[in-house]
């Protein structure tokens, strides 16, 4: 297993990801990542100041990845922990606890206050991780991301 920053020839592999996933767990296409325009162009998208996207390579293969970049449309000092998506072969094996914890670091090395995520009210697993490392509940959204189909919103703050 390799952890790295996004190459333009990821693109292609973490679109499909990200919306094989979103598919899988009943998710709509509008009003989440399916749709994003950045979910076109994750490198072009993760070259602008304070953006970060890592991929995991196992043998090679592109099987998942997560980003770190301020909040969209947010009056304030805040990141959001951003597409973090992963092959159904590689769940469950610690990959997404270590390379969220990457991004963590990297929010805090870019000097961000706190880390938010939106995600859907089924994806039962990926809510237990991120209250393991401290996420709490919100009652709403912060920002604008656009992913108003994702009902579950979280904060860290550091």
């Amino acid at each position: 297993m390799k952890i790295r920053k996004i190459l333009p020839e990821d693109n292609q592999a973490i679109k499909e990801i990200i919306q094989a996933s979103i598919l899988e767990h009943g998710a709509p296409k509008i009003g989440t990542a399916y749709s994003d325009a950045a979910t076109q162009t994750m490198y072009e998208q993760y070259q602008k100041p304070r953006r970060t996207y890592y991929v995991i390579e196992v043998d090679g293969v592109v099987v998942g990845g997560a980003g770190i970049a301020p909040l969209d449309n947010y009056n304030g000092n805040v990141s959001e922990l951003q597409k973090m998506y992963f092959k159904p072969e590689v769940r469950g094996k610690g990959y997404g606890k270590k390379l969220m914890m990457i991004c963590l670091e990297r929010a805090k090395e870019l000097q961000f206050e706190s880390v938010y995520l939106e995600t859907m009210d089924n994806m039962y697993d990926a809510q237990g991780l991120y209250r393991h490392v401290g996420f709490k509940l919100l009652d709403g959204p912060l920002g604008d991301t656009g992913h108003f189909s994702c009902p579950v919103q979280m904060l860290l703050k550091f």
